[in-house]
């Protein structure tokens, strides 16, 4: 119940759709997770824009990236429940609608604060249209045609997040950051048409199910008060602030009690049981830990281009996209490795190469060109590619098939809220280590005079040269701390390979996950 509408539901109701009406129905759903998933990213290369426009602090605008991440994840275990019992067709229309309401309200907001929630609003409408276009899908698609089916659906997952950058970099530079929002209206408006054209008779059966408020209550209250003390931390100056202290207590007050009554409560809203399985709980840690490492670099890498390399966002956008290029090319072959090899082996290659891309990276400084940025992020793609789909069948696999639903609700909740809780930590860690290593520059700075002489016999005054000095120490200070951050990322991502072989071996006639 707990987790992704369940695939079961999918298979009852009216009759598979048939020739154009079902493919132009399937690429309509499919356009619905692209959009969804366009939004995880598309805000990260226009922060800098959307702080200046604000005025407030870069790091704060993270905040708008995390915000949407949390809800996501608070949302992802509760699309089961409503799907059984709302129906999947009506909670999918909602949402999509709230979606859309959100996103002009995103780009309508004045402040930060209004940004935020907005964002979280956007984030829980937008976390069940995932699962449940994926459930629409086998719905309405043969059992025969289910896996190209989900071949299409998983291609979206792919490609939006090289759209992303790109276009949230030309709408910033050439527009206005507030269309990064605005641009999902009119493509919701043709989804929504297109849904209720296509899909029509096509709901699924409901039933009356009772609902874990207890434990709903709880999930958000631990949630919330952890994101709030991760994002707050660095401005409060972390446990020296009694606000801080508090949200930490809240937290983890909440958290046991969360665990202990989901543990005990007939209808959970979270199936916690099934981390008994070995298999599940490895490959979740080893998601949760590789996702959350590698969402954060796709957060700091364009903070890092524009804020200190003087990119624009277009530009930064175009060296993050080159990350999904080798994803595309190389997932079509993961299934047929997956015959041939251990799933356990693809997975341990692919997170472990991820890391080795992230060391490609150690060496920055200000220096650097723009294939040294967008290499790494090119071979990634096939790490990336090595790792989804496995670590997904690996999961799955291990659990019973009634407890498939709660198993991939669970793995969501965990990926997506790793992608919140990492951005927070990682973008707090660099920019304390940028500030130290700027601090340790200033100590062994060689030739300040000379260079501050050089610049005013170029036209600047003392205080002029004495500020560009400054700013090119801190400029530096800065491309140390991002290679020395990609170090700790890479040494968290060989741990998340390693944390695979905790996992017994699949059956070697396990079928390729698809979609989750």
């Amino acid at each position: 119940m707990a987790g992704g509408a369940p695939a079961a539901a999918a298979q009852e109701g009216g009759p598979p759709l048939t020739g154009a009406k079902l493919i132009l129905a399937g690429f309509v759903l499919a356009m619905a997770n692209f959009i969804v998933v366009l939004d995880t990213t598309i805000a990260n290369v226009s922060v800098p824009h959307i702080a200046g426009g604000l005025a407030v602090s870069v790091s704060s605008g993270t905040w708008v990236i995390t915000s949407y991440a949390v809800a996501e994840a608070i949302c992802v275990p509760l699309t089961g429940w409503l799907a059984n019992r709302f129906g999947a067709l009506r909670v999918f229309m909602f949402s999509l609608v709230g979606f859309g309401i959100f996103s002009t309200l995103c780009g309508l907001s004045g402040t930060l604060s209004a940004l935020v929630i907005f964002r979280l609003g956007q984030g829980f409408c937008g976390g069940p249209l995932m699962p449940l276009t994926q459930t629409l899908m086998l719905k309405i698609f043969p059992k025969e045609m289910q896996p190209k089916a989900m071949a299409m659906w998983a291609m979206t997952v792919v490609t939006a997040p090289i759209a992303g950058p790109i276009l949230g970099g030309y709408i910033s530079d050439n527009w206005s950051w507030e269309w990064i929002f605005f641009i999902n209206v009119p493509i919701v408006a043709l989804i929504f048409f297109g849904v209720a054209v296509l899909l029509r008779g096509q709901e699924t059966p409901t039933q009356k199910l009772p609902i874990d408020k207890i434990g709903l209550a709880l999930m958000v209250i631990f949630i919330g008060a952890f994101q709030m003390m991760l994002d707050l931390g660095r401005d409060e100056d972390w446990f020296s602030s009694t606000k801080i202290v508090a949200l930490a207590c809240i937290a983890g007050v909440f958290f046991i009690a969360f665990l202990i009554w989901e543990l005990t409560e007939e209808h959970p809203i979270v199936n916690l049981s099934v981390f008994r399985y070995r298999g599940f709980s490895a490959s979740t840690a080893s998601l949760t830990i590789a996702f959350g490492t590698y969402f954060a670099s796709i957060v700091v890498i364009p903070q890092w281009l524009q804020t200190s390399m003087g990119y624009t966002a277009t530009e930064a956008g175009r060296a993050m996209a080159f990350s999904g290029v080798l994803a595309v090319v190389a997932s079509p072959f993961v299934p047929a490795l997956m015959k041939r090899f251990d799933p356990r082996l693809l997975v341990f290659i692919g997170v472990s190469w991820i890391g080795v891309c992230a060391l490609m990276r150690m060496t920055w400084s200000t220096d650097i060109t723009f294939w040294t940025i967008a290499i790494p992020q090119l071979l990634q793609g096939v790490g990336v590619s090595l790792m989804i789909v496995p670590l997904t069948t690996i999961s799955l696999s291990s659990v019973q098939p009634h407890e498939t639903a709660s198993a991939a609700g669970i793995a969501n909740f965990g990926r997506t809220l790793a992608g919140a809780v990492a951005t927070a930590i990682i973008t707090t860690v660099w920019s304390d280590m940028s500030r130290s290593r700027s601090a340790d520059l200033s100590g062994v700075l060689n030739g300040a005079d000379a260079t501050s002489q050089a610049l005013q016999q170029q036209g600047f005054s003392a205080e002029q040269a004495r500020v560009a000095i400054a700013q090119m120490v801190e400029n530096q200070g800065t491309a140390v701390a991002t290679g020395e951050l990609f170090v700790i990322s890479a040494i968290a991502l060989f741990l998340a390979a390693m944390t695979i072989w905790l996992a017994p071996r699949p059956p070697k006639n396990v079928k390729p996950a698809a979609g989750h």
